[in-house]
């Protein structure tokens, strides 16, 4: 069989029904558009989520003061005032740790000239951002030599600065926190929201000893920021921080935990395994109508052979083989579902992007994406096209031909 032939029968019988053709092919034109769109939608997701989770820093751990016992009450988290910068130089030496950055916070009102603005000052070291994965807009950070020396300088978070000095540059300027004096060095570029809704840009970051010191008068630390080399690095470095400061605090096994520790890559995975079952789970929905469109082929391909078994009869009582009957209905489908694909393609890239353009999803259209929804398309053709092909084939030209 000349397969140039065989593929030229087919768009003919296809074109002498073009109506049924359109209707038909149109489960499958919806069903590649959905898939597309949906896992577009779902894709998108997973880059926001991973995006954010950057953002905090999906290899760090969190040390968080923990809670206190007097007199029978325990005080709840926070209480305690346990942790020292001495234990986060204990576990900066520790292997696989690349960063460690103990802090303070602490709410202040911010005044510059005839604006003021509520907001948290953080007492942190040079190494936070590293730790936080934050660059700067503006200016410089302060150093370790100004942290020791307790330097009145701060660096200042976007929102900070918008509502206290507008569209000046703040850097070099003078605020008052507390009564205090402080020098702005630098500026903080945008961070945006957490994932609990928290505006990471209203923030005021001032060397650790001069929060402690001249703002809340303590020598302990609220919190302290490792940051590992890897996910597994980090898992290491949890069991050995936990041990360290046990060891250090001189915590009896009798004894709970006098600090809270908490593991961000565990909650990477488990966002981004989250994240990409939604995906899955979309794509799957939309696919349905794939499986919809597949069984529309069918149907209408039964009734093709019905409609054409005189024509069936003719063909093989002119010496056309079973496999070219077999092969001139399946081509049939094939065409209906891989023009139907092409379509598809083309409408759920198009959808995709207007739904980027007029909502607030993010859409990420992967090129496996379209190659998947498309050979899925295909395989619809092959697989529901087959029964009324081999229907076709198997016909006895005698009864085909009597056939009214």
């Amino acid at each position: 069989m000349i397969w140039s032939t065989a593929l030229q029968l087919a768009v003919r019988a296809l074109w002498r029904n073009k109506v049924r053709a359109l209707l038909t092919a149109l489960g499958v034109i919806v069903g590649v558009a959905a898939v597309i769109t949906m896992l577009a939608v779902g894709a998108g997701a997973q880059q926001r989520i991973a995006r954010q989770l950057e953002n905090l820093g999906s290899n760090n751990l969190t040390l968080r003061t923990g809670s206190v016992t007097r007199g029978g009450v325990r005080t709840g988290a926070g209480s305690s005032t346990s942790l020292t910068t001495g234990d986060a130089a204990a576990i900066a030496a520790l292997p696989g740790v690349l960063a460690v950055s103990p802090s303070v916070r602490t709410g202040a009102q911010a005044r510059y000239r005839g604006s003021n603005w509520g907001t948290v000052v953080e007492g942190v070291t040079p190494d936070y951002l590293k730790v936080r994965n934050w660059a700067l807009a503006a200016g410089e950070f302060f150093t370790d030599r100004q942290v020791a020396a307790a330097v009145d300088v701060c660096v200042l978070g976007r929102t900070v600065v918008r509502e206290l000095f507008g569209l000046v540059n703040p850097v070099g300027e003078i605020i008052v926190l507390k009564g205090l004096a402080c020098r702005v060095i630098g500026v903080l570029a945008e961070k945006g929201a957490s994932n609990w809704g928290t505006d990471q840009d209203d923030v005021i970051l001032a060397p650790l000893t001069t929060v402690q010191r001249k703002f809340m008068g303590i020598t302990h630390v609220d919190r302290i920021e490792v940051q590992a080399a890897t996910k597994a690095a980090a898992a290491t470095a949890y069991r050995e921080i936990r041990r360290l400061l046990r060891e250090r605090h001189r915590l009896t096994e009798q004894q709970g935990d006098d600090f809270r520790l908490y593991n961000r890559a565990e909650l990477a995975s488990s966002a981004e395994e989250s994240a990409s079952v939604f995906a899955w789970l979309l794509g799957s929905i939309a696919s349905v109508s794939l499986l919809v469109g597949g069984i529309g082929i069918m149907n209408i391909m039964l009734v093709s052979v019905t409609e054409r078994t005189r024509e069936i009869g003719i063909r093989m009582a002119l010496g056309a083989r079973r496999r070219d009957i077999l092969w001139q209905f399946l081509l049939e489908a094939l065409v209906l579902s891989g023009v139907g694909g092409v379509v598809g393609v083309l409408l759920g890239v198009f959808a995709a992007l207007a739904l980027a353009h007029f909502s607030e999803f993010e859409i990420h259209i992967a090129p496996w994406s379209v190659v998947l929804a498309f050979s899925f398309a295909a395989m619809i053709g092959i697989f529901f096209g087959l029964h009324p092909a081999r229907k076709a084939s198997r016909l006895q030209p005698i009864e085909a031909l009597r056939y009214e």
